[in-house]
């Protein structure tokens, strides 16, 4: 983030992320009751409290780790519990909560360039209106990056689980086999540089159609 110091930016990271991480997770719980499936309801999952998402390793360790490696924010948070085998239609209804996760991120998107536009007319207050500009464009681009993660189609990212809903069952089966390995097949492309390329391109698509993406680009990018 250009012009901001190293706790400038972790303070304005802290409430885009957490609400980023927060809603993604919950859409699945909520979807998946709404299919059938109560497994996330029952364990309290589905609570806005975002320390109940919180994995010490993919919300904390690795995130500053590539932070401070590559610049780049990387990690995910606690998976919500989902018995698939209680969906009333499986191979439809395990795409639709899966999608649910990167659609609130977009939602959230849409309602941070909402609050940078509105900040950007508070010319009047700077000293409300910058904190306001620079946490809106950052919100829009947390969530830009975790839609763009989570579409990934490698299991057990929400795109591996709507390709493996999209694939035939016998292709689908040998797809599963893959789920073990995902992790490792991610960090072997962040650290080949494809998955840097790939976010870059994907995120500048979907940061462009909304409203105060030029605001994003010169806070964030340009300065």
């Amino acid at each position: 983030m250009i012009g901001l110091t190293t706790v400038q930016q972790f303070a304005v990271l802290i409430a885009p992320v957490l609400l980023a991480i927060t809603l993604h997770e919950v859409a699945h719980g909520w979807v998946a009751r709404a299919l059938g499936d109560d497994t996330a309801a029952r364990l309290g999952r589905l609570s806005l409290n975002p320390l109940r998402h919180v994995d010490p390793v993919g919300t904390v360790v690795i995130p500053l780790v590539s932070y401070f490696l590559s610049g780049m924010l990387f990690g995910w948070a606690k998976p919500v519990p989902i018995n698939w085998n209680r969906l009333g239609h499986p191979r439809r209804d395990v795409a639709l909560v899966a999608a649910a996760g990167p659609a609130a991120n977009l939602l959230m998107a849409l309602l941070w360039s909402l609050v940078t536009l509105g900040a950007l007319q508070l010319e009047i207050l700077p000293w409300m209106a910058i904190p306001l500009v620079y946490t809106g464009a950052t919100g829009i681009l947390v969530n830009a990056v975790l839609i763009a993660i989570n579409l990934v189609p490698i299991l057990p990212l929400d795109g591996g689980r709507i390709l493996h809903a999209l694939l035939p069952p016998r292709l689908a089966a040998v797809f599963a086999r893959m789920e073990p390995f995902g992790l490792p097949i991610l960090i072997l492309l962040l650290l080949t540089g494809w998955l840097s390329h790939y976010l870059s391109t994907v995120v500048i698509w979907i940061i462009e159609p909304l409203p105060a993406s030029q605001a994003v680009f010169q806070l964030l990018f340009t300065g």
